[in-house]
Protein backbone atom coordinates (compact mmCIF):
# COMPACT_ATOMS: atom_id res chain seq x y z
CA UNK A 1 0.00 0.00 0.00
CA UNK A 2 1.76 3.56 -0.91
CA UNK A 3 1.28 5.99 1.55
CA UNK A 4 0.23 9.87 0.14
CA UNK A 5 2.54 12.72 0.34
CA UNK A 6 0.86 14.28 3.27
CA UNK A 7 0.96 10.81 5.47
CA UNK A 8 4.81 11.25 4.03
CA UNK A 9 5.40 14.24 5.53
CA UNK A 10 2.99 13.33 8.61
CA UNK A 11 5.38 10.31 9.07
CA UNK A 12 8.99 12.33 8.67
CA UNK A 13 7.92 14.86 11.52
CA UNK A 14 7.09 12.67 13.90
CA UNK A 15 10.34 10.71 12.88
CA UNK A 16 12.01 14.44 13.72
CA UNK A 17 10.52 14.41 17.06
CA UNK A 18 11.25 11.18 18.04
CA UNK A 19 14.68 11.94 16.94
CA UNK A 20 15.09 15.21 18.66
CA UNK A 21 13.79 13.35 21.72
CA UNK A 22 16.23 10.65 21.14
CA UNK A 23 18.98 12.84 20.84
CA UNK A 24 18.22 14.88 23.89
CA UNK A 25 18.48 12.09 26.35
CA UNK A 26 14.56 11.09 26.62
CA UNK A 27 14.73 7.63 25.95
CA UNK A 28 11.89 5.27 27.19
CA UNK A 29 11.64 2.49 29.48
CA UNK A 30 13.41 -0.45 27.85
CA UNK A 31 14.70 1.68 24.66
CA UNK A 32 17.88 2.54 23.79
CA UNK A 33 19.30 5.38 21.41
CA UNK A 34 18.98 3.35 18.30
CA UNK A 35 16.90 3.25 14.89
CA UNK A 36 15.11 0.33 16.38
CA UNK A 37 13.70 2.96 18.76
CA UNK A 38 13.48 6.01 16.60
CA UNK A 39 10.97 3.26 14.68
CA UNK A 40 9.02 2.83 17.60
CA UNK A 41 8.30 6.15 19.18
CA UNK A 42 7.39 7.61 15.68
CA UNK A 43 4.96 4.50 14.93
CA UNK A 44 6.65 3.71 11.61
CA UNK A 45 8.05 0.55 10.33
CA UNK A 46 11.48 -0.09 11.12
CA UNK A 47 12.13 -1.31 7.33
CA UNK A 48 11.37 2.01 6.10
CA UNK A 49 14.51 3.19 7.22
CA UNK A 50 17.26 0.93 5.39
CA UNK A 51 17.54 -0.22 1.51
CA UNK A 52 16.65 2.97 -0.23
CA UNK A 53 13.56 2.96 1.70
CA UNK A 54 11.69 6.18 2.07
CA UNK A 55 13.02 6.97 5.61
CA UNK A 56 16.39 6.03 4.83
CA UNK A 57 17.55 9.77 4.72
CA UNK A 58 16.62 10.09 8.12
CA UNK A 59 17.92 7.69 9.66
CA UNK A 60 21.63 8.92 7.93
CA UNK A 61 20.79 12.07 9.92
CA UNK A 62 20.03 10.54 13.14
CA UNK A 63 23.53 8.37 13.05
CA UNK A 64 24.99 10.96 11.94
CA UNK A 65 23.98 13.59 14.77
CA UNK A 66 24.20 10.23 17.10
CA UNK A 67 27.96 9.95 16.26
CA UNK A 68 28.23 13.76 16.62
CA UNK A 69 27.13 13.44 20.37
CA UNK A 70 29.53 10.66 21.08
CA UNK A 71 32.06 12.32 19.72
CA UNK A 72 31.57 15.23 22.17
CA UNK A 73 31.33 12.65 24.82
CA UNK A 74 27.85 13.08 25.57
CA UNK A 75 26.18 9.84 26.23
CA UNK A 76 22.54 9.56 25.99
CA UNK A 77 21.92 6.16 26.19
CA UNK A 78 21.89 5.15 30.27
CA UNK A 79 23.17 1.46 29.58
CA UNK A 80 25.72 3.48 27.34
CA UNK A 81 26.77 5.39 30.45
CA UNK A 82 26.11 2.72 32.67
CA UNK A 83 28.80 0.14 30.27
CA UNK A 84 31.22 3.23 30.08
CA UNK A 85 31.47 3.58 33.97
CA UNK A 86 31.57 -0.27 34.53
CA UNK A 87 34.46 -0.64 32.20
CA UNK A 88 36.45 2.10 34.22
CA UNK A 89 35.68 0.45 37.31
CA UNK A 90 37.10 -3.01 35.83
CA UNK A 91 39.83 -0.72 35.01
CA UNK A 92 40.42 0.39 38.12
CA UNK A 93 40.08 -3.16 39.88
CA UNK A 94 42.23 -4.97 37.48
CA UNK A 95 45.49 -2.40 39.27
CA UNK A 96 44.45 -2.86 42.44
CA UNK A 97 44.60 -6.41 41.97
CA UNK A 98 47.99 -6.20 40.04
CA UNK A 99 49.30 -4.01 42.98
CA UNK A 100 47.86 -6.54 45.95
CA UNK A 101 49.68 -9.18 43.70
CA UNK A 102 52.69 -7.47 43.72
CA UNK A 103 52.97 -6.73 47.19
CA UNK A 104 51.97 -10.23 48.03
CA UNK A 105 54.41 -11.63 46.23
CA UNK A 106 57.11 -9.17 48.08
CA UNK A 107 55.38 -10.25 51.41
CA UNK A 108 56.22 -13.61 50.66
CA UNK A 109 59.71 -12.94 49.27
CA UNK A 110 60.56 -11.21 52.49
CA UNK A 111 59.10 -13.64 54.38
CA UNK A 112 60.80 -16.59 52.99
CA UNK A 113 64.54 -14.65 53.22
CA UNK A 114 63.49 -14.55 57.20
CA UNK A 115 62.51 -17.60 57.44
CA UNK A 116 65.95 -19.01 56.05
CA UNK A 117 67.75 -16.33 58.11
CA UNK A 118 66.54 -17.84 61.14
CA UNK A 119 67.02 -21.40 60.29
CA UNK A 120 70.67 -20.59 59.48
CA UNK A 121 70.81 -18.63 62.85
CA UNK A 122 69.32 -21.63 64.79
CA UNK A 123 72.30 -23.80 63.18
CA UNK A 124 74.69 -21.74 63.65
CA UNK A 125 73.72 -21.38 67.77
CA UNK A 126 73.17 -25.56 67.74
CA UNK A 127 76.94 -25.70 66.18
CA UNK A 128 78.24 -23.19 69.10
CA UNK A 129 76.01 -25.32 71.69
CA UNK A 130 77.59 -28.62 70.41
CA UNK A 131 81.28 -26.35 70.27
CA UNK A 132 80.76 -25.05 74.23
CA UNK A 133 80.13 -28.55 75.55
CA UNK A 134 82.95 -30.56 73.73
CA UNK A 135 85.35 -28.11 74.33
CA UNK A 136 87.00 -27.28 77.51
CA UNK A 137 88.87 -23.77 76.25
CA UNK A 138 85.14 -22.11 76.55
CA UNK A 139 84.04 -20.77 79.42
CA UNK A 140 80.36 -19.80 79.81
CA UNK A 141 79.80 -16.55 81.32
CA UNK A 142 77.89 -15.56 84.54
CA UNK A 143 75.76 -12.77 85.26
CA UNK A 144 77.79 -10.09 87.94
CA UNK A 145 75.62 -8.29 90.62
CA UNK A 146 75.77 -4.76 89.57
CA UNK A 147 77.38 -2.81 92.23
CA UNK A 148 78.05 -5.59 94.89
CA UNK A 149 81.39 -6.46 94.31
CA UNK A 150 82.54 -3.11 94.30
CA UNK A 151 84.09 -3.46 91.10
CA UNK A 152 85.45 -0.70 89.02
CA UNK A 153 85.13 -1.03 85.19
CA UNK A 154 88.04 0.79 83.51
CA UNK A 155 85.50 3.54 81.86
CA UNK A 156 84.53 4.18 85.72
CA UNK A 157 88.26 4.65 87.15
CA UNK A 158 88.30 7.64 84.09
Amino acid sequence: MRITAEQRRQNEDRIRAAMDRLLRGEIPAGGRCDVQTLAAEAQVARAGFYGGRPYEHMRQEFERRLAVLRERGEILDPRDAQIARLKEEKTRLKERLAASEAKEAAHDSFRSLALSRLAAQHDEIERLRELLGVSGAVLPLSARDSGASGATTAFEDR
